[in-house]
């Protein structure tokens, strides 16, 4: 395991995740929201997001959370040798992004970028959970899994798979 990208729905613990995979394997973890903000909540430009996911894929090892671009994402996926999807219960992405916001309120959530509001990040997440059911369907983690033929894919679909996933990884 040596390029690991973790990916799905907002408030499903993927940076939490990438961190402690980091931690225990000694690579690298780059949260995309650090790459596609600047160090506010400005959105950095579409060239500039590709041309900085161009140079990450071009390193040997890595752990990257998040969607970013979906040109990236595929690329990403091509790119790794263990993809990661976490699709837990909506119920679970809901009152795990109410958590983050209000551990906020006192500490800037690991990876998110410097000067972000926590307040509106928490309402895009929650409106980005309502768009989620026309985006994360069966059809797209059907192309996912024909994407990663050969690679180790891991599904998670619950919170004791996610605790799991750190030991079986």
């Amino acid at each position: 395991m040596k390029r690991v990208t973790i990916f799905g729905k907002p408030g499903g613990g993927k940076t939490t995740l990438a961190r402690k995979l980091s931690h225990i394997y000694g690579i690298d973890h780059y949260p995309l929201d650090l790459i596609e903000y600047r160090g506010n909540p400005e959105r950095v430009t579409r060239e500039e997001f590709m041309c900085a996911h161009k140079d990450l894929m071009s390193k040997e090892s890595w752990i990257v959370d998040g969607l970013g671009v979906l040109q990236a994402f595929w690329e990403r996926i091509e790119s790794a040798d263990t993809v990661i999807y976490i699709d837990l219960p909506y119920r679970v992405h809901y009152w795990w992004v109410f958590k983050r916001y209000i551990k906020g309120l006192f500490v800037r959530p690991e990876g998110w970028p410097e000067g972000s509001s926590v307040f509106k990040g928490t309402i895009a997440s929650w409106k980005y959970l309502g768009l989620s059911r026309s985006f994360w369907t069966p059809e797209l983690l059907t192309k996912i899994k024909e994407k990663t033929d050969g690679k180790k894919f891991v599904h998670i679909t619950n919170t004791q798979k996610l605790n799991d996933s750190i030991k079986n990884l």
